[in-house]
């Protein structure tokens, strides 16, 4: 239902991708005084933001007497320019939002000429882009709107009418307001465009203004009660203090937006003001064996509980291969009762390396995981220490064809003949033995040594 987002932190992880940034955009060459392939900049919200706008979204109740569809799109319309005027007053009387260009007639195509008055843009949007069910604001001056109203009819030519004969039909929710919208729509003016998006202002806003002007509208609209999931994987690989900026205040659980405390703070590139909902939850992971965790920010470790996710062999359970079982879970347990012993708690082995043999318990899947993830693993947690390696897998308790990891004694002399003018010493060498691996009785002796064969 888009109530849980995802994402993984990384040193290059930053705050245009979490919150808001400056990005490129190749023009198509239909944007006014652009040309095809032209670059140009735009602010773009970043993965959080778009995740709290999405929290704070009102919802609309399906199949409502307003006409609302569920997650409308706000536009500005000027009616015959701004202030009172005969077409405005006609469009509140009737029910309707007109707009001109009658010189190209009722039907604009790929084939017709704007070179001489221009209005592509604005006709594909009221024609071809407004929906049934979208919310229309109606200019009065550039900061104020006098009129709300929801679209509730597709694109008509009012042949009777002397000028502006393109309409639409509009359910008015109120009309001759006065209403100031400069700060929602970030203190940008509104201008005499006759159709565009209002980006900037979400369905929340609208409704806020709703409450005020007609609180009716407010069983169709209703404040959004559902809980919303953030989860941050690796969330100690990041910059904290980069990736966050302002938002490491606003997440504390008093400052949300709604709680007595409440603040919003306005973004360095949008101006928008912005603030985190109180039905947002933040999950971040961690693995407590990266070197990282000890640089984790101070002031993150203030706003976040912390609970600990230790492996529960519990998950597991016995599995037949090749008509023999194999005790998964006491395995794992006694491999990591001896890690924890031998190095520490944080390094102990997660269970979910172990999950997949319960979907294919066989002999080659146990040994590719050994071979190819559990000892190396190991040898990563011991470097340059194999016996350490060989007490985990109890390789000291097994006779040497079962043994994972044998020991070797070199003869000195014997490997580098007359030695009586060096004194060195006769040592061990350790091999990894790869027959033990298609042996189920190399896996059982890890936990039980006593067991006779």
């Amino acid at each position: 239902n888009g109530q849980i987002e995802f994402t993984t932190f990384h040193q290059s992880y930053s705050y245009e991708e979490f919150i808001e940034g400056i990005k490129p955009k190749i023009l198509s060459g239909e944007e006014p005084d652009s040309e095809r392939g032209e670059v140009t900049y735009e602010i773009v919200p970043g993965v959080f933001k778009r995740f709290c706008d999405r929290a704070r979204k009102p919802i609309v109740q399906s199949h409502n007497d307003y006409g609302i569809r569920r997650e409308p799109t706000i536009w500005k319309v000027s009616l015959g320019g701004s202030k009172e005027n005969p077409i405005k007053r006609d469009c509140f009387n009737n029910g309707r939002i007109r707009i001109g260009w009658d010189a190209y007639g009722e039907t604009v195509n790929e084939e017709t000429d704007y070179s001489k008055h221009g209005g592509k843009l604005i006709l594909s949007r009221f024609i071809n882009e407004m929906r049934k069910g979208d919310i229309v604001l109606i200019l009065y001056d550039e900061e104020t709107i006098d009129a709300i109203g929801v679209v509730t009819g597709e694109y008509e030519w009012l042949e009777h009418l002397d000028e502006y004969k393109r309409s639409r039909k509009v359910n008015w929710l109120v009309k001759d307001i006065r209403e100031n919208i400069l700060e929602l729509n970030g203190n940008t003016v509104l201008t005499q465009g006759a159709v565009y998006r209002l980006n900037r202002i979400t369905l929340s806003d609208v409704l806020s203004i709703l409450q005020r002007q007609n609180d009716h509208v407010s069983s169709v609209i209703q404040k959004n009660e559902n809980n919303y999931v953030f989860i941050i994987d690796e969330i100690n690989r990041g910059n904290i203090s980069k990736i966050f900026g302002e938002l490491i205040t606003l997440i504390e659980p008093t400052k949300r937006i709604g709680m007595p405390e409440e603040i919003r703070v306005k973004l360095p590139y949008s101006q928008e003001l912005i603030g985190v909902p109180n039905n947002v939850y933040l999950l971040a992971t961690m693995n407590t064996a990266d070197r990282s965790i000890a640089r984790l920010d101070t002031a993150l470790r203030r706003r976040f509980s912390f609970a600990e996710m230790m492996p529960d062999p519990g998950c597991l359970a016995s599995i037949e291969i090749d008509g023999e079982l194999l005790n998964l879970a006491v395995m794992l347990e006694t491999m990591n009762r001896r890690i924890e012993a031998l190095y520490d708690r944080e390094h102990t082995i997660g269970h979910a390396y172990f999950l997949g043999l319960h979907r294919e318990p066989t002999l080659k899947k146990l040994g590719h995981l050994f071979e190819h993830t559990i000892i190396p693993l190991l040898q990563e947690y011991f470097y340059d220490n194999y016996e350490k390696i060989r007490l985990v897998l109890g390789d000291n308790n097994k006779p040497e064809t079962e043994q994972f990891i044998v020991v070797s004694k070199v003869n000195a002399g014997e490997l580098f003949g007359n030695l009586s003018d060096v004194d060195l010493e006769d040592s061990i060498t350790y091999r990894i033995n790869r027959a033990a691996f298609s042996q189920i009785a190399s896996y059982r002796k890890i936990y039980n040594h006593n067991r006779l064969e």
